[in-house]
């Protein structure tokens, strides 16, 4: 409850709602649900092991970086974070 309350109250204020959108990205790419970086020209992955270290996992069809081989349930997403 205490949690709940104090996180409610920080996002009042313009600076606890930046405080706490800036540490759901942090968490968000430690988790693997969001980028460090975004997909480039030229990426070529050896595997998602290198993709992830390079912050540019998942890997979206159509996007640079992309293989099929790379997508293990062919869901259109490679190098999806790990369950």
């Amino acid at each position: 409850m205490g949690t709940v309350v104090g996180v409610g109250s920080l996002a009042i204020v313009p600076e606890g709602r930046s405080a706490l959108v800036r540490q759901a990205g942090r968490i968000a790419v430690m988790t693997g649900f969001a980028r460090q970086r975004e997909p480039q020209i030229g990426d070529a992955w050896g595997g998602c092991d290198d993709a992830r270290k390079a912050g540019s996992s998942p890997i979206y069809r159509g996007e640079p970086g992309y293989r099929a081989d790379m997508d293990g349930d062919n869901d259109g997403i490679a190098c999806e974070p790990y369950r």
